[in-house]
């Protein structure tokens, strides 16, 4: 079995840690897997994404377009802009919350992530929602929005992981102090 997942979003949303635990539960369960992120001016609210490739005979972290059974979209337009890596028949797990570009900030425009959120809707069979200002809010802290995300991607089940799985790595990743509040937001 072969799965291609591409997670995009902004800077500071927690995308390449996501990356790396979806790699380790892989390689936890011999599963091969290659990864590769593309980070651009994080700092600054820019666009991060991450490839993962599980499975046998790959030999590149990169796919090419149409053939991403996922997309994990942390951010409305990030995943808009990534979509055209999405093949026919795949998945968008989505957190409808925008992050205001910079650019729309300067130029005084009002985006709000709705008209992002309906063209997905319009063009992608299978789009799950997550209100993730929402969900960190119940949890108690706004750096969570990456277990939440990753939490709702198993629950779709294209990743070939358990929610006990993934917390079992994250356990092992993140510091003591933040295991039970990542532990809360996966299972959210």
């Amino acid at each position: 079995m072969q799965s291609n997942i591409l997670i995009c979003g902004v800077g500071g949303q927690g995308i390449v840690l996501t990356s790396k635990l979806i790699a380790a539960a892989a390689m936890e369960k011999d599963i091969p897997v290659m990864s590769a992120e593309t980070i651009g001016m994080a700092q600054k609210g820019g666009s991060v994404f991450s490839f993962l490739r599980l499975g046998d005979d790959i030999y590149c972290p990169m796919f090419p377009e149409k053939t991403a059974d996922i997309i994990i979209g942390f951010e409305p337009a990030e995943a808009v802009r990534m979509l055209p890596y999405l093949k026919d028949g795949g998945k968008i797990v989505l957190n409808t919350h925008p992050i205001m570009p910079v650019t729309a900030t300067l130029s005084g425009s009002d985006y709000t992530g709705r008209e992002m959120i309906e063209y997905l809707q319009r063009n992608v069979e299978d789009v799950t929602l997550v209100d993730g200002d929402r969900a960190c809010e119940e949890i108690g802290s706004p750096k969570v929005l990456n277990m939440v995300m990753l939490g709702a991607a198993v629950r779709n089940d294209v990743l070939p992981f358990t929610i006990d799985e993934i917390e079992d790595i994250m356990k092992k990743t993140v510091k003591p102090q933040f295991v039970e509040l990542n532990s809360k937001a996966l299972r959210y």
